[in-house]
């Protein structure tokens, strides 16, 4: 059974597709649920969590009826606590670390989670106020969840902090890279609002090293953290990718988001080429925007792909198909220059690689085609490697190199935090890793420019 029925993917108003598809819980279920909970002491669900929100402490009082008061103890240690509600891989986070797993179902804490953050969101409450300043300035270059993260932190400890964001509005991934029917953008920028209430300047449209050079930043601020994230998907190397029809899979989100919604893949065959959470995406809108039938093509198995498993089984409800070890050879036009099909070849898997999975060789004589009307590439992005250079930054293919403890760069007076300093090869980075470390990021700046201060509580 699918999320769709055939009749509402052909309804000309699209935008109903784009409703988010769950919900959240009722004020009954969720009281019902937060009763369920057996407030644990050193419970395993906070250490699972990679923020260490109190779980047990803000479902507390969700049961006691202080909805403001579990908001708060959700975003205290969590800037981006709504949109993690929603996309985090719960079941392998705090719920897969429920003690009541082992007798019965866990407490649904992604859930309630959401619950606590849409009652605040809905309610319109301001959670923090900023502190008395301290003398000190920080530039943070990137808005997204690390970015957010590390300025909401350095506000509530009396920095001037200014967020260069190069688009329209904050929120990064969340408020463009995410699907509106798993995260919508209100959601998104609440959290941005909640940064903006600590006298957090957010300069939008704004490029550091086009609007503003670099020196200008490091001359005119005391520290500066690099969260610019990634950029585009790269290309796939093959003939082809310049026909009309072949969508960057980022963009392609984004323009669901962000501008109005068209029906040119009604009743069309798409294929998404990747594995990742951004491909499952990407199959999901089609799916969403009237496509006839999406194939997600793989060069690897079910057990190398990077997306989640809940987005995995999202798609397939969807009734996304999945081919596994297809690698794409050409992607096929017309005389138009539109898209008609993609040549593939069929892979199998050889010895490990240098991130450790098997790499995939080409089964010689294994070549097929299947008829097409879009490609939407989602091999992963590339990253911001001149900008970084800019900066004199030390990198390995635009993974920059930080101390592992302070996250401070090659120059002493850069930090750095979220996927601009995560590694290739590991999978796509979360949305709540990226906010722990900005957390962090935010911690280490204070004991560097205080000394002998300790981290807050």
């Amino acid at each position: 059974m699918t999320h769709l029925t055939k009749s509402r993917i052909s309804l000309t108003n699209l935008s109903e597709n784009f409703e988010e598809v769950d919900p959240g819980l009722t004020n009954q279920e969720a009281i019902e649920e937060a009763y369920r909970c057996l407030y644990c002491y050193d419970a395993p669900c906070i250490t699972a969590c990679p923020t260490g929100i109190d779980i047990p402490t803000f479902i507390k009082k969700i049961a006691s009826g202080n909805l403001k008061g579990s908001a708060k103890t959700i975003m205290t240690e969590n800037a981006v606590g709504a949109s993690c509600a929603r996309v985090c891989p719960t079941e392998e986070l705090c719920e897969g670390a429920c003690v009541l797993n082992h007798s019965t179902e866990p407490i649904m804490i992604g859930n309630l989670q959401r619950y606590a953050t849409d009652w605040a969101i809905k309610n319109e409450q301001v959670l923090f106020k900023p502190e008395k300043k301290n003398g000190k300035s920080v530039a943070v270059i990137g808005g997204g969840p690390a970015g957010l993260s590390a300025a909401r932190e350095l506000g509530l400890l009396g920095y001037d902090v200014t967020i260069f964001e190069s688009e329209e509005e904050a929120g990064g991934l969340n408020s463009y890279g995410i699907v509106s029917f798993r995260l919508p953008q209100t959601i998104s920028f609440w959290e941005v609002e909640q940064v903006e209430r600590l006298d957090v300047d957010i300069r939008t449209n704004t490029t550091v090293g086009k609007d503003i050079t670099v020196d200008e930043i490091l001359d005119n601020y005391d520290i500066v953290i690099l969260a610019v994230g990634m950029s585009k998907v790269p290309n796939l190397g093959i003939s082809g990718e310049n026909l009309e029809g072949v969508y960057d899979a980022i963009e392609f989100v984004k323009d669901t988001k962000t501008k109005p919604l068209s029906d040119k893949f009604l009743g069309k065959n798409v294929v998404v080429i990747g594995a990742g959470n951004t491909a499952i995406d990407g199959a999901t809108c089609s799916v969403r925007l009237g496509a006839e039938n999406v194939k997600i093509l793989y060069r690897r198995t079910v057990d190398e792909m990077t997306a989640y498993d809940f987005e995995y089984e999202f798609a397939k409800q969807d009734g996304v198909e999945f081919r596994w070890l297809t690698t794409p050879t050409k992607i096929i036009g017309d005389e138009h220059g539109r898209v008609t099909g993609i040549e593939c070849i069929k892979m199998a898997l050889g010895e490990p690689g240098e991130d450790g999975r098997r790499r995939p060789v080409p089964i010689e004589g294994s070549e097929f085609t299947i008829k097409v009307d879009a490609v939407i590439k989602a091999i992963g992005q590339s990253r911001y490697i001149d900008l970084i250079d800019q900066f004199g930054l030390k990198h390995h293919d635009g993974v920059v190199t930080v101390d592992s403890e302070s996250f401070q760069t090659s120059n002493e007076k850069v930090f750095a935090c979220g996927d601009v300093i995560f590694g290739k090869g590991q999978g796509e980075a979360m949305v709540v890793s990226a906010a722990q470390q900005g957390k962090e990021v935010a911690y280490a700046v204070h004991k560097m420019l205080f000394k002998n201060v300790s981290e807050p509580a």
